[in-house]
Parts: C-alpha cells; sequence; structure tokens
C-alpha cells in the first residue's frame, strides 16, 4: 500500500543506521564561538535560494489529546491529562479537550486537509487510553484499534506516509493511581507490552516510530513546575526518577522492536527530543554555562541514548538527586535510536527559568542549533518532528507572522543541510489544526487550519501559513528564480555614477586669521613673541583662495578616490540667506561652495545640486520664515523661490542637475495639517521650476527635479487582498502625493483623496487634503526633468484600520518585518527632522528587490522618463572592511541593471550613500575614519570602471567620447571671464601702442 517514495526514503535511512560514531560532549562549542567571526556574506547570500534534497519529507503533526476530542465515547477510558483539566479547572482557564478539534468524529475533514497539503508524512499519536482504557493491554479497545486501523489505512490510500507516535502525554488515568505513573519502574514492562501491542498491530504499515514524546517537558512540568500531571511542584527528586524512568522504557521498547520486528517490518524507531537555543550576546561568554544549560534540557535525554548511556558531567555535578546507570544499563541504552527526532518549539521556550535562558540569551536560530546536534550527538540522522509557532486566539486565518517564522525555519534548516553537512531527512510543521494547547488550553493557536471551537461541525479553514506551506512543499524549498539570481551586463555609456552626501559640513573657516580680521599688528615687539594691534590702522583683506578652507582639500580628494562623476550634495538655505530673503546673502557661504563645484569640475566630477535638505538638528528653513509658520505659511514657497533664483543666478553655469528638494514627502513638516505643509512645498517646488526653465534653461541647459523617497511596498501576506490593497495605497500616500501633481495630472492621486475623504465619513480622520487651483495645476504639472528618488528599502505592509487625525494613519497601512532579512538602522530616519524621536532608529530590511519593483512601478505609472537613483546605501559600523555595505551595493545596483536590461526602465543614474561616515549617536556628527577610505570605495571603483556587471569578455568599452566630460578651461574662462576681458583689452592696448610707436619711430629714421 506504499508508494515508492517511501520505499525510498526507507533505503536512505537504512542504509546508513548502522554508522557509530563517538560523539564529543563539548564539541558544539565552535557553533558559539563562530557566531562572532560569523559573516553574514558566508556561503554567499543571508538567505538561500535552493531546493532540498530530492528525497526530503516534508510533513505535519498533531497529537491525540490535543485534537481527537470524544474523551469518553467508544469506550475511551480517561487520561492523567483528562482528570487534571476536569479536576482543576483553574489550571486551564475552565476549558476542557473533551470536544475540541473532534478529529475522532471528523477525521475524514483531517484527511482532507492533509491532501490539500500534499505532504509527504502525518506524524499523529495513538491515545493509549483509547486503545486501553485502563493501560493494559489486556483490556483492549476494538473499537479504538479499528479506529487507528481506518486512519493508518486511509493516509496509505492517500500516499502519505504515518508517523506515529506511542506517548505523547495522555497516560491512562489508572496507571497514574494504581503505579503512581512514571516514577515507578512497573511503567517500563507496561508501556513496553503496549508498544509491542502496536507493533503487532500497526507495524505492518507504519514504519517509523516515536516511542515518546518530549520527555524533558513529562518531567519538567509534571514535578518542577506542576503545569502538567500530576501537578507536582519543585519535587527534584520525583522529576529525575521520572525522566531515568524515561529513558529506560525508550530503550526497552527499541530493543524489542529490534529484536522482534525490525527483520520483518524494516521500520525505525526513536524519541522525539526538545530543547531551547542560546546565543551569547557578546564574545565575553561563558561556555560553560552554555553547554549546562543546554545539558539540562536537551544533553539529559540525548547524551544516554547519542553518546555513551549516561547523563552529562554538568548534570551530575549539579544534581545531588540524580539516579544512576549501572555499566549494563548504559550499554542497554546507548544507541537506542535509529534518528534524532527534534523537537524545536514554544513550549520549551516557555517553560524555561530565566536561570536556563541565561539572561535572555534564548535564540530561534533552527540552523546553528541542529548544528550544534550534529558536533555533540554523533552527526546522526534528524527528523524535525516538531517545529513552528504561535498565533493569540483571535487570530483566525490570516497568521502573517506565521508564514515568516516558518519562512526563516525552513530556511535556516536549508543552510544547515547545505552549508554545514547537517543530516535532516524531514521536516513536520506543527500542528496541522488548532486544538487545547495545554497550560494555554484555547489561548494560543498553532493549527495550519483554523477552527471554531464553538461550532458544530468544526470545519477546517486553511490558513496562511498553510498555503505558504504547501507552496514551500511543491517547490521543495525556496528554488532559484529570477528575482534571486543576478544578471550580468552593462550599463550604457552616459551612465551617471555618482556619490551622495547627505549633509555636507559647511566649513567656510579659514586657516590664516587676516582673512576676517582687517587689523594691523605688530610683533614680537617687546622681543615676547606676541601680535600687538595697531590703533587706527586698518588693512584690506586677502582675497579668499579655495584652498584657503579648513577641510577643502582633504574632502576634495576623498571624492576623488571614488572615480565617480557626479557628486550630489546640497546648499543650506538657512545658511546663504539667513534672513530668508536676498536681502542679506552670506557670501563666504557661497565662495565656500563655489570652490567644491570648481574644484571638481576641474576633476571632470559635475556637482549635483538640492537646494533643500533638512537634517536632523538643522530643519534648514530661514528662522524669520520659521517662525512664520515654515511651509504652513505660502509665504515660504515665495521665499523658496526667491532663493531658488540667486542659486540658479550663482551657479547656473556650473550645474547641470538641479533639484529643489530632498525626500519632501517623507521629510515633511509634521502637524496637524501636514497635508498644507505638503502642499506649499509642491507649489515652491513648481515656481522654482518655472523660474529656471524661463531664464536660465536657454542659457545653461540645465535640468531641475526634486527627489522623492521611493521605498518599494510589498504585500506582507501574499494570500490576502486587503494586504494587496493596503501596500497598493501607501505608495500612493508616500510617492504618488507628490509625483502624480509634478510628473501626471498636477492634482493629488485620485485614490488618496477618495480614501481620505471615506475616513472622514466613517469619522475615523478629520485630515483634510487640500485642492489645487485650476490655474495651479497646469502649473505645477510637468515640472520635472527626470525622476529622482531615493531607495533604501522594501516594507512588508498590512491592513490595519486606524482611528486619528496624522498622515501616518490615514493610510491604515502598518508594518511587518520579515524576520529572514538582514537589517539595518535607517540612514534616512536619522536625517529626519520632523519625524517622532521613537522612529529616528528604526531599522530596514536589505530586500534589493524591491528597488527594481519600484522602479517597475513608476515606469508602469509616469511613462519611461529618465530616472535617476539619488540616494542608496546602508549604515556599517565597520571602521575600514564594511563587506556589509560591499554587499548591499553589489546587490541593489545588479537589481538597477536588471530593471535596465529586462524592464527596459530608463535608469540614468546611481548615487551611493555616502562618501563619509557619521557617528549617528552624535549629535555633532563627528566623522568616523576620515583618513582612511573604506573596502567599498574600491569595489564601488572597480564597479564604475566595469560600468556593472560584465561576463569575462563580455565587457564593452566605452568611448571616451560617449561618457560625460567637463572643460577645466572653459570652466577657467567662464570663471575668470572679467579679468580674461580686461586683460585682452589691456593686451590689445599695449600691443596697439607698440605699433603705433614703431610706426611713428621707423618714420622719424626716414631721411627728408
Amino acid at each position: 500500500m506504499c508508494d515508492c517514495g517511501l520505499f525510498i526514503a526507507l533505503f536512505f535511512l537504512y542504509t546508513g543506521a548502522s554508522v557509530t560514531v563517538q560523539g564529543d560532549p563539548g564539541a558544539g562549542k565552535v557553533v558559539w564561538e563562530s557566531k562572532w567571526s560569523h559573516n553574514y556574506m558566508k556561503n554567499g547570500e543571508p538567505f538561500l535560494y535552493d531546493t532540498f534534497p530530492r528525497n526530503f519529507m516534508w510533513g505535519v503533526g498533531s497529537s491525540a489529546f490535543q485534537i481527537e476530542g470524544g474523551w469518553k465515547k467508544d469506550g475511551k477510558g480517561p487520561s492523567v491529562w483528562d482528570h487534571f483539566i476536569h479536576t482543576e479547572y483553574f489550571r486551564s482557564n475552565n476549558s476542557t479537550a473533551d470536544t475540541s478539534s473532534n478529529s475522532y468524529t471528523f477525521f475524514d475533514k483531517d484527511l482532507a486537509a492533509l491532501k490539500s497539503l500534499g505532504v509527504t508524512f502525518y506524524l499523529f499519536s495513538i491515545s493509549w487510553p483509547r486503545l486501553f482504557p485502563n493501560g493494559m493491554v489486556d483490556s483492549v479497545n476494538y473499537k479504538g484499534l479499528q479506529y487507528y486501523n481506518t486512519f493508518i489505512d486511509s493516509l496509505l490510500e492517500r500516499k502519505i506516509i504515518p508517523i506515529v507516535t506511542l506517548y505523547h502525554w495522555d497516560l491512562p488515568l489508572a496507571l497514574q493511581e494504581q503505579y503512581g505513573g512514571w516514577t515507578s519502574e512497573a511503567m517500563i514492562q507496561i508501556f513496553d507490552e503496549y508498544a509491542k501491542f502496536c507493533f503487532q498491530a500497526y507495524g505492518d504499515r507504519v514504519k517509523f516510530w516515536i516511542t515518546i514524546y518530549n520527555p524533558f517537558l513529562i518531567a519538567w512540568h509534571g514535578y518542577k513546575t506542576g503545569k502538567y500531571p500530576p501537578g507536582l511542584k519543585e519535587n527534584a527528586a520525583a522529576m529525575y526518577t521520572v525522566g531515568h524512568n524515561l529513558i529506560k522504557a525508550h530503550a526497552t521498547v527499541w530493543h524489542t522492536y529490534d529484536r522482534q520486528f525490525r527483520k520483518l517490518q524494516k521500520g525505525f524507531v526513536s524519541m522525539v527530543l526538545g530543547s531551547h537555543w542560546l546565543e551569547p550576546k557578546n564574545s565575553n561568554f561563558n561556555y560553560k554555562s552554555f553547554q549546562t544549560s543546554m545539558d539540562i534540557v536537551l544533553g539529559w535525554f540525548a547524551k544516554p541514548i547519542f553518546v555513551d548511556g549516561d547523563y552529562p558531567d554538568s548534570l551530575k555535578m549539579q544534581v545531588t538527586s540524580l539516579p544512576t546507570f549501572t555499566e549494563k544499563e548504559k550499554s542497554f541504552i546507548n544507541g537506542t535510536a535509529d534518528f534524532f527526532a527534534f523537537s524545536f518549539g514554544p513550549n520549551i521556550f516557555r517553560s524555561l527559568p530565566d536561570s536556563l535562558k541565561l539572561k535572555d540569551c534564548e535564540s530561534l536560530h533552527l540552523g546553528r542549533v541542529l548544528k550544534w546536534i550534529k558536533l555533540e550527538y554523533n552527526s546522526p540522522k534528524i527528523l524535525i518532528a516538531e517545529n513552528g509557532w504561535f498565533s493569540n486566539s483571535y487570530v483566525k486565518t490570516e497568521d502573517t507572522i506565521i508564514i515568516y517564522l516558518m519562512k526563516k525555519f525552513i530556511n535556516e534548516l536549508l543552510k544547515a543541510i547545505r552549508f554545514d553537512g547537517v543530516n535532516v531527512f524531514g521536516y513536520t510543521v506543527w500542528s496541522l489544526l488548532d486544538g487545547f494547547e495545554w497550560q494555554f488550553n484555547y489561548t494560543i493557536r498553532r493549527g495550519l487550519f483554523y477552527v471554531d471551537f464553538n461550532s458544530k461541525n468544526k470545519s477546517r479553514i486553511a490558513k496562511s501559513s498553510a498555503f505558504f506551506y504547501k507552496q514551500i512543499i511543491e517547490q521543495n524549498g525556496f528554488p532559484v528564480t529570477e528575482v534571486s539570481q543576478r544578471v550580468n551586463g552593462q550599463f550604457p555609456c552616459n551612465f551617471s555614477w555618482g556619490i551622495a552626501e547627505t549633509d555636507l559640513q559647511v566649513n567656510n573657516v579659514v586657516l590664516s586669521p587676516e582673512f576676517v580680521d582687517n587689523n594691523l599688528y605688530l610683533w614680537n615687539r617687546s622681543g615676547d613673541q606676541k601680535l600687538y594691534k595697531v590703533s587706527g590702522v586698518t588693512m584690506w583683506p586677502h582675497p579668499f583662495k579655495c584652498t584657503d578652507f579648513r577641510n577643502f582639500k582633504h574632502h576634495v580628494a576623498l571624492v576623488r578616490k571614488m572615480n565617480v562623476s557626479h557628486y550630489s550634495f546640497a546648499f543650506k538655505w538657512a545658511k546663504i540667506l539667513p534672513n530668508g530673503d536676498p536681502s542679506s546673502v552670506n557670501r563666504s557661504i557661497l565662495t565656500y561652495y563655489h570652490c567644491i563645484i570648481t574644484e571638481l569640475l576641474k576633476l571632470n566630477i559635475a556637482s549635483t545640486i538640492t537646494l533643500y535638505h533638512p537634517v536632523s538638528g538643522d530643519i534648514d528653513l530661514p528662522a524669520p520664515l520659521l517662525n512664520k509658520g515654515g511651509w504652513l505659511n505660502r509665504e515660504t514657497a515665495v521665499a523658496f523661490n526667491d532663493y531658488a533664483k540667486l542659486c540658479f543666478q550663482e551657479f547656473g553655469n556650473l550645474v547641470k542637475l538641479w533639484l529643489t528638494m530632498n525626500e519632501p514627502n517623507i521629510n515633511v513638516q509634521r502637524s496637524p495639517d501636514t497635508y498644507r505643509a505638503a502642499h506649499n512645498m509642491i507649489i515652491a517646488h513648481a515656481l522654482a521650476w518655472h523660474t529656471y526653465n524661463r531664464d536660465y534653461r536657454n542659457k545653461h541647459h540645465g535640468l531641475v527635479s526634486l527627489t522623492l523617497r521611493a521605498d518599494w511596498a510589498e504585500r506582507a501576506n501574499p494570500f490576502i487582498e486587503s494586504h494587496h490593497r493596503a501596500a497598493e495605497r501607501l505608495l500612493q500616500f508616500q510617492i504618488a502625493w507628490f509625483a502624480d501633481a509634478i510628473f501626471k495630472t498636477g492634482d493629488y492621486p485620485h485614490k488618496m483623496r477618495e480614501y481620505i475623504l471615506f475616513k472622514n465619513k466613517k469619522r475615523l480622520s478629520s485630515s483634510f487634503l487640500p485642492y489645487f487651483t485650476d490655474e495651479e495645476k497646469q502649473m505645477i504639472k510637468g515640472t520635472a526633468d527626470f525622476f529622482a528618488i531615493s531607495h533604501f528599502t522594501t516594507r512588508l505592509i498590512l491592513h490595519q484600520s486606524k482611528n486619528g487625525t496624522k498622515y501616518e494613519m490615514d493610510h491604515d497601512g502598518s508594518l511587518l518585518r520579515d524576520v529572514t532579512l538582514l537589517t539595518f538602522p535607517s540612514p534616512s530616519h536619522f536625517f529626519f527632522p520632523f519625524l517622532p524621536h521613537r522612529q529616528t532608529h528604526s531599522e530596514m530590511a536589505v530586500a534589493p528587490w524591491g528597488i527594481r519593483k519600484v522602479l517597475q512601478w513608476i515606469k508602469s505609472r509616469y511613462g519611461n522618463m529618465d530616472i535617476y537613483i539619488m540616494t542608496n546605501g546602508v549604515w556599517d559600523s565597520s571602521s575600514v572592511n564594511d563587506a556589509f555595505r560591499i554587499y548591499y551595493h553589489k546587490n541593489y545596483i545588479n537589481e538597477v541593471l536588471k530593471a535596465h536590461l529586462l524592464d527596459h526602465v530608463n535608469v540614468r543614474g546611481y548615487y551611493a550613500l555616502k562618501s563619509k561616515d557619521t557617528n549617528r549617536d552624535d549629535q555633532h556628527q563627528s566623522l568616523l575614519n576620515v583618513f582612511e577610505p573604506k573596502t567599498s570605495i574600491e569595489f564601488y571603483n572597480k564597479l564604475i570602471r566595469a560600468n556593472g556587471f560584465p561576463l569575462g569578455m563580455s565587457s564593452k568599452q566605452c568611448p571616451m567620447d560617449d561618457r560625460p566630460r567637463h572643460c577645466p578651461m572653459c570652466i577657467l574662462i567662464k570663471e575668470k571671464k572679467v579679468f580674461i576681458f580686461f586683460g585682452f583689452c589691456l593686451l590689445l592696448t599695449t600691443a596697439l601702442l607698440a605699433t603705433i610707436i614703431f610706426i611713428h619711430k621707423k618714420r622719424q629714421r626716414k631721411p627728408c
């Protein structure tokens, strides 16, 4: 009745079952040590796109007591759990498992759920008291016997392999009352007889057996915490006696199967062992304490069975009441498992005291604990017999967080198999159905299928996690796709490679005092080597030279090392026009900017200038304008236009790419009237664009736009339509808010206005989106010569209705973190002066594919116009070897190349963030590592020289004429044109006078 897949799996196990290697307790230390030398770049990627071995087994699990119900039906006897929750209601919130999911009655619904998932196997348990009401084999309940016969046959008919647990905590009550349960050695023989009966009854069809499920929890909660029956507390002697008897009972059953059934049935027997995992928070950790914690939970049972038949030394040293094994018992116990059945889930994590968690060092990293098990316990074949997490009881089918935890666990498992050689042959999600969750009763849910416990028919409704797991099973993991593969190719020859400085420090303090002090001084007049001021005498100050500015030379040299064609930085409005109007212009600041721009042009590096770029601690609005309400006042838009005109006038001949504002869609003045501030900013931009277009474009031939923050918004749950709408709505509120008006219609997005009005009607918000007049729409529409964006991350968005009058609440989108992605402190949020303090240090995810998606979105919505990525980058705290930054840029730039080559998006330039690090904890932004270039500079230089990612000899060399070039001599002529003109006039006059004198003298020499 079994399909060929079963035999392949069995053969795979059987051929290696006899291998014996002596384990080395403590060998797992290297896993903790390597955490601090661990490189997220190890073996290529932090997330592995690959598939599992061809015969990998995918399954799902459950236990009889949690889901069967029918606690008195068809002759079933009471279990210790039935008694426990019926007699002490307070322990389970007045809840029982009498009915639960009622799988005993509706097992056909369970079979349908299993079939829909496409699993290889189903791990379930036999209810001992349903088969033997009083626990003894002489009292068989034939209806119970037939139930499991029918169920096993039904699984095999659907080509689902049964993995059967003999004991999952529901001990027949009669055995507890007559023998004292597992505290009695008599239970060893009784359990063996029960197991032997099951092998005889079902072993012709069942090839995988679990003797006892998670013995640690049976002993720990039954005799230490009192949360499991029999409910005793702090009885260490009983707890370790129970553990001792469970180990011997398991070993006895294994030998029974090995001696009497294995040859004919060719099956495999093990015990499910559960554990937590610990990760040191820093490199100064106490290895012994970590080892002891793992020994107390996992080693207590694993070392006797998989290593040497005896308890860990650390456990022996700590526990005085620990029973001992005789040498004969050690030999009998050692090696009594055909595979390592491992449970990694919330039941143990939520059970341990702080003393075993070692000050919150617990970690959910499945991959590293598997590597540790491999090193500690003889490199066993491993079945993940339980893995997953839980949702709160109010979560029905939209268990989105579970999807990402499952993705994390399974990908860590895949990496453990591929990179660390851990021999895992199967994986079990826990659990199939929502059910009775032991001490948590019905307050949490762990099923892939939702069950309404109050309903009569107990329908099984697939959750999002069920669809996700089904997808993983179908694909056998995470196969490589176009999204996960890098592409080879090059950008166009005229592609602009730049570096973006988020906050150029304006240092107009000169090196010599004579530039700012016009007084005359005498030195050393009295032989004291001091300066003495001469009263009443002043001198003309020495004219400024660029090299006189304090940080000028170093800054230009730093940019030069980048090998870029463009350098982007921002002017400071409040410093250039401190009064907010051209009546008072700070010429020294303009001179500094002029020096930077001209010196870079001499190096063939063009400057891209942003006129308004507020940063943390510096809103960059002139004080008079700020005092009048800032961007809430329409006068600020007019003043901004005057400021822009001054900049165009002063630098128009030197700058060809202008950006009026940086990220106004994110960095907008926060107030109850945020939309009005944004309204005025859009008008300010449009006025500035028209000023350039009217007065300077024909003369200087430059381009003007504004930089919009364009992080991608991806629906958090791919199976929920409301999440898709929420993600699209966030793009409307974030990007289209400004972009539709400027690039498309002259007005705000229709869907954005419609949604705000909808919330107004529902009285969930009183926000008001202003209206542009028809004249303003006409003025605003088309006021950008290219599309400029900054991009850092991708946000996972889910719909969550919110009540409040704030821009952040109006789109009803909430963020969710994908725990499988690398994160970094936001380089952008640090520079947002208007965001609440709690948001200024938010983390961002490294999701390179998001930049390609946002480029596709812009193309589809606004046409295939020129796009410049003005800022893209990451914080990397490394002093020199910034491998994280290299990894980030390599992957993001490759996605930009995909957008160019595969999607035909007209990307014209890319600016990396940034030439210098800034200390995020220092509000004065002290420079870090100023004098030593980081390794990312070498990477970026190489990338620029290759103009992308060429494949071998396919690299094409760009003709010099195709690259943007600048004329240093032309710059010199433009800078000194007045002096050159007068010099030329003087030279011409001199030549003319010389000619006249020469002619005159020549005439005088002629004879009369």
